[in-house]
């Protein structure tokens, strides 16, 4: 992310808090996360950038995620969550193998239920 996209985010994010203070019959979700998901093309490198930022930020891994082939961490500001993730070469195989059959089911009627 160049820094005018970390600005820009970081302004909207101000946008949507004074917007919200501003209209309370908006309503929202009890709460909110904002993702980063590390790109790399080896494991070994997207691992080392989560163990990076979670020293940055001060939090353990989150050994929950670890089964189902995600490297995480993540802090809490309220209810409102930063996550750091990286989605490991196994995960994104079982998804794309999961992902495959998608359009080779088609059901009889696609004519929503009244």
């Amino acid at each position: 992310m160049t820094h005018h996209h970390r600005d820009a985010l970081i302004n909207g994010l101000r946008e949507l808090a004074a917007f919200l203070e501003t209209n309370p019959g908006v309503p929202i979700a009890a709460t909110a996360t904002v993702h980063f998901f590390a790109r790399h093309t080896s494991d070994d490198d997207n691992r080392a950038e989560i163990d990076q930022i979670a020293a940055r930020i001060g939090t353990p891994l989150d050994a929950d995620d670890l089964p189902h082939g995600h490297y995480a961490t993540s802090r809490f500001f309220g209810p409102v969550e930063y996550r750091a993730v990286a989605i490991l070469a196994p995960a994104r195989a079982r998804y794309d193998a999961q992902n495959s059959y998608r359009d080779c089911i088609q059901p009889d009627d696609l004519t929503p239920a009244t």
